[in-house]
């Protein structure tokens, strides 16, 4: 989780992307979740690889997510931006027995079960234009190539950026050999590279397919994974709306993600929307739409919009996209 989210700013000027709200949860909290369901096996420990410009408290929001799945947390940095590989790498010390590696700008939804026999698994997603992707190929059942962004046809396969490795070791070596001989992809050390020479040396790779992949790349496909979070939520039987909400003439059309201290007047909330703790709404109708926390919202007709914590916004915009600490009037 060590990128800089340029793609999703002004969003992430003041919170890292992974730790971005999505429904109520930061989305790499979401996603380790999710990934605990998946193994279905006891995690010991979760190492998050982040960013040296990250914000002083993201070290302790961290260790409070591994702690809330009874697993020790470890955070490392990247120093410099140096490809996937290299950011793995600098996890080294937890890269040992069963484990997964995943890139926490992505969250999924998944009912297959995890070969714990296999050397690895890559989880993947069909999709329909895969020469924007990194895709596999597959044998019988196991992974036979990986190709980057095959401008002909080869696969339809996505990789979702999700891996688990039998033998954590056996990748940290793969990677260190990337590192001490320099063999670096577009300047960067890759992971694709590493996973090429495993696959080389005999270790089999098996696909895991997810029924659905979920991006938080930019500001428009960050509000519609919050919609899609919020109906899996609700098909789960989850109760995301605070019981202190207070309601004067409003109304809220579920799936809604609604805080603790949140008041509403005057005001249409839903479907599809995520609103943080402490806000206050009036006069106001918001749908498709994710807004985080103690942020002010009056005379408003919102669409498709994503606004930060700690903003105020008054006014006829439907689309926003407004950062922290921001005013509009």
């Amino acid at each position: 989780m060590a990128g800089i989210g340029s793609r999703l700013r002004p969003h992430t000027l003041t919170i890292p992307k992974p730790l971005t709200l999505i429904a109520g949860k930061p989305i790499v909290q979401r996603l380790v979740e999710d990934i605990v369901k998946v193994v279905d096996q006891k995690v010991d420990e979760i190492a998050f690889v982040i960013g040296p410009s990250f914000p002083k408290d993201t070290k302790e929001k961290l260790m409070q997510i591994a702690k809330g799945l009874g697993a020790v947390g470890k955070v490392s940095i990247q120093e410099e931006a140096l490809g996937t590989a290299h950011a793995i790498q600098c996890a080294k010390d937890s890269l040992s027995g069963p484990c997964v590696v995943a890139f926490a700008d992505t969250l999924f939804k998944a009912n297959f079960t995890l070969d714990k026999n296999a050397d690895g698994a890559v989880w993947v997603k069909q999709v329909a234009e895969p020469s924007a992707y990194g895709v596999v190929k597959l044998n019988e059942g196991y992974i036979t190539d990986f190709v980057e962004k095959p401008q002909d046809f080869v696969s339809d396969l996505a990789i979702i950026g999700i891996y688990y490795f039998k033998d954590g070791g056996i990748l940290r070596d793969e990677i260190q050999y990337l590192l001490d001989n320099d063999i670096r992809e577009k300047g960067e050390y890759q992971l694709t590279n590493a996973l090429e020479n495993m696959k080389q040396k005999g270790l089999k790779f098996v696909p895991g397919e997810v029924s659905d992949w979920m991006d938080c790349g930019n500001k428009e496909i960050t509000v519609e994974t919050n919609g899609k979070v919020l109906q899996f939520s609700k098909e789960d039987g989850e109760n995301l709306v605070s019981d202190n909400v207070i309601l004067n003439n409003s109304t809220i059309i579920e799936p809604c993600y609604i805080g603790e201290n949140v008041v509403l007047n005057n005001t249409t909330v839903g479907p599809n929307v995520s609103l943080g703790e402490n806000c206050i709404v009036e006069n106001s109708t918001i749908k498709n739409s994710l807004i985080q926390t103690n942020t002010i919202i009056k005379n408003a007709n919102l669409d498709s919009a994503m606004i930060g914590n700690h903003a105020y916004f008054d006014g006829k915009f439907t689309s926003v996209s407004l950062g922290d600490y921001s005013y509009l009037k």
